[in-house]
């Protein structure tokens, strides 16, 4: 009896299955534009406090200055792009590239508006962490009748 190593040629068959969808069932020519950014769509975890939301979202890969954060109301968008490291050493050249340069959008309503002043965003270790403050009613005022 011998033993055959599927397990490689299932992840080869898989990869290639992945790549045959995320290029629009292209089958002869590959139409996709080499520096194009593949749209992504970030999982994210929701918790909440009596004060605050917060948001865990995974954007591997993108540095700090690439997270564009907006806050509209209970709608909160996020955007990040990840670049290419386009660093070539003298003699190099490319035989072949899977990885390439990905763009993450997601966007959601929260139940209750945030406070923009005091949210506050952190990145670390391709885990962004949203800690967004909610807006609180502010207090009655009587008004006189003149």
């Amino acid at each position: 009896m011998f033993l055959v190593p599927v397990n490689r040629n299932l992840s080869q068959l898989s990869r290639s299955l992945d790549r045959f969808f995320d290029d629009g069932l292209g089958l002869f020519n590959d139409t996709r534009d080499a520096d194009a950014a593949a749209l992504r769509s970030p999982l994210l975890d929701v918790t909440e406090t009596e004060a605050a939301y917060t948001v865990k979202l995974d954007v591997p890969g993108v540095p700090k200055d690439a997270v564009k954060i907006n806050i509209e109301g209970r709608r909160v968008t996020i955007d990040a792009e990840q670049s290419r490291d386009t660093e070539k050493k003298d003699g190099e050249r490319v035989l072949y590239r899977e990885r390439s340069v990905s763009r993450f959008s997601r966007s959601f309503t929260l139940p209750q508006e945030i406070n923009q002043t005091e949210s506050n965003a952190a990145l670390e270790h391709g885990v962004l962490t949203l800690t967004l403050v909610k807006r609180t009613a502010n207090g009655g005022t009587t008004l006189k009748v003149n």
